[in-house]
């Protein structure tokens, strides 16, 4: 008798199977049972059917955008990682937008079984992403500062990261024990040649994953605000091409770092261009543009986490 029947390709076979899971709503166990395979194989096939585009799934919710985003800035800046948050809107809080996927983000790490590095930086956002982490137990990782804690008139620095999160996770840390600007290039040199700075120095720089914040350079720029720079010296900076700054260290547009006498004086280990480790900037709102975009084109950042709104003009 003559065969008048087709039979299956896979491409069928994997085209039913991703209709079974996607419109249906059946588990992998029963697709095997309705198509007569093992689980693994339906497993495969479901896999196969969104890798060869058979399916098309649409998330018809607001943090689709997000994710849509998401895509976007890592494959325009060739990200390791990369969160977008729902904004708060005009007038919000972009650092307490942020704080909840920078958490999440901060977590995940945590969750790794092998003893890992942290670096962090400072700022508002990563002190909020430090308040809404849920500490896992992660006492087998270390933290280590990149910056220095002591502020121009002594006072330990606002923004202290670490010892947040150290504290939450009952780990050992690592603080950098010098000022964040020191008086005299002397003074940084006799800072940094001291054996637990050393030490400190020497953990940052072979970090498994970094977190920073990134300020900007305009005329509200941080290291003005809070007393690292003069008004004259700001000036200067931005005369120079400053958009950005990372644990202190000024960079222009193009994510270059200035050469400028004041760096003589930085008590921070600085974040190179081009790591292959992880490095994530935590940072959202207008004023970040400037300085974000500089980072991830000079290849300072290679992860990032902000807001929907943010992430739209550093693809613009």
């Amino acid at each position: 008798m003559k065969r008048t029947e087709v039979e299956p390709t896979l491409q069928d076979e994997a085209a039913r199977a991703g209709w079974l899971y996607y419109a249906r709503g059946l588990t992998q166990d029963q697709i095997a049972t309705e198509l007569g395979v093992s689980r693994q194989r339906a497993q495969r096939l479901v896999s196969r059917a969104m890798a060869d585009g058979l399916v098309h799934v649409r998330l018809n919710h607001r943090i689709g955008a997000c994710l849509d985003l998401e895509a976007r800035l890592t494959e325009r800046y060739d990200l390791t990682r990369c969160r977008v948050a729902p904004d708060f809107g005009p007038g919000g809080d972009a650092a307490r937008a942020i704080a909840q996927s920078a958490a999440a983000e901060l977590e995940r790490v945590l969750r790794q079984p092998e003893p890992q590095v942290i670096a962090f930086g400072t700022g508002r956002a990563l002190r909020a992403m430090a308040e809404e982490f849920t500490p896992p137990d992660a006492r087998h990782h270390r933290i280590v500062s990149l910056i220095g804690n002591i502020g121009p008139d002594g006072s330990a620095t606002l923004y202290d990261v670490i010892r947040r999160v150290a504290e939450k996770l009952m780990a050992t840390y690592f603080p950098m024990p010098v000022p964040v600007i020191s008086d005299t290039p002397e003074e940084r040199a006799f800072f940094f040649h001291l054996r637990p700075v050393q030490a400190v120095i020497a953990l940052a720089r072979q970090a498994d994953v970094t977190f920073v914040g990134v300020g900007q350079m305009n005329d509200d720029a941080p290291l003005f605000v809070d007393g690292f720079v003069t008004r004259d010296e700001l000036k200067a900076l931005q005369a120079l091409g400053a958009v950005g700054e990372i644990a202190s260290w000024v960079y222009d547009a193009e994510g270059r770092y200035i050469d400028v006498a004041r760096n003589a004086l930085i008590g921070a280990v600085r974040v190179e261009p081009g790591c292959d480790r992880p490095v994530i900037a935590v940072a959202a709102g207008p004023a970040k543009v400037a300085a974000l975009r500089g980072a991830l084109v000079g290849r300072i950042i290679n992860g990032l986490v902000t807001d929907e709104a943010t992430a739209t003009e550093l693809l613009d």
